[in-house]
């Protein structure tokens, strides 16, 4: 099992490179394999396992240099539409704005951002069993319309909502607000820079309320949520408890499951994407993508938190690139 040390690289996550080595000519040769470089930046969501497999496709072309940085989706397609960096981690929907300007998508992985709360809010068991509907969702990061915990259920304690989101220009804020039926700047709360603020920030309070990627709010090694830190389950049939189908958050297999069989819904489940530029579509670049979407690459997915793609999807993705 390969697992990605989110203890270590959680401090790490904007300005570590895995290379910060000059730039060499990019090539190819029998022996040594690929030469050149590959730079990335984007989606917190995608960081982690990029760099996974940017070290194994070192050890097949150990001449071939990366430098990944993490800093929000909306730096990610930024970053490769001014010819920053060669792929762009975005992690919601393509604009048609940056389609035009040269955007070529390329799925990976399909992972889900899900509501967190402190696990030591005072209605901890009972928001469990109850659930909060899309609508209640809304009125709590949309509109407003909930103030106080007990303005949602006259069970909750009296005291209010504190509600966070995501400061930058991110995929899960923006996957989020489309669930909800806004853009990310239509959602109200506290801005917080990047999925390791955000959890933080819940972890601290004890009556908050966000939303993260999945593989921030689950430990790898457990598989359960990490400390001080629990999933709001979506009441999907809006019967007021969370039944026994909608019930698959208390361990990361179980999430991941109902994401791949559709039971989690779509958005806030979403694909993860390398962004290209449309005319720089390079023999390197074409290789590495290729080599990300082989069996073994995508066996990583789900031992670290996300979803691989059915053969379906990733042929028909495999097929972007010989175009």
């Amino acid at each position: 099992m390969r697992e990605y040390n989110y203890v270590i690289y959680s401090f790490l996550l904007i300005f570590l490179a895995t290379s910060c080595a000059p730039n060499v000519k990019e090539g190819y040769d029998e022996k040594n394999g690929y030469t050149g470089n590959i730079s990335i930046s984007g989606a917190f969501a995608l960081y982690p396992i990029v760099v996974l497999w940017s070290e194994d496709f070192k050890k097949e072309h150990p001449n071939v240099r990366f430098n990944i940085s993490a800093g929000g989706a909306g730096k990610g397609i930024s970053d490769v539409l001014s010819n920053m960096v060669d792929i762009g981690l975005v992690s919601r929907d393509l604009h048609k704005q940056e389609l035009v300007r040269g955007a070529y998508p390329i799925h990976v992985a399909k992972d889900a951002v899900v509501a967190s709360f402190n696990s030591n809010h005072p209605n901890y068991a009972l928001i469990k069993e109850r659930g909060l509907t899309q609508e209640e969702l809304e009125g709590i990061f949309v509109n407003k319309k909930y103030r106080l915990w007990s303005d949602i259920d006259t069970r909750f304690v009296n005291k209010p909502i504190e509600v966070y989101v995501r400061s930058d220009a991110a995929g899960a804020a923006e996957t989020w607000a489309k669930f909800l039926g806004v853009h990310q700047e239509g959602l109200k709360g506290v801005g917080i820079f990047g999925d390791p603020g955000l959890v933080q920030a819940i972890k601290d309070k004890p009556l908050s309320i966000g939303f993260s990627n999945i593989n921030f709010v689950y430990d790898l090694k457990t598989k359960q949520t990490v400390e001080n830190i629990g999933i709001l389950p979506l009441d999907l049939n809006g019967d007021g408890r969370i039944d026994e189908e909608e019930d698959f958050y208390d361990h990361i297999d179980s999430l991941t499951n109902a994401v791949a069989t559709n039971r989690y819904p779509s958005p806030p489940s979403r694909d993860l994407t390398f962004v290209i530029h449309s005319n720089k579509k390079t023999k390197l670049l074409t290789a590495f993508i290729q080599f990300v979407l082989e069996k073994e690459q995508q066996s990583y997915l789900l031992e670290n938190g996300y979803v691989p793609l059915n053969d379906v999807v990733k042929n028909n993705e495999l097929n972007k690139l010989s175009l």
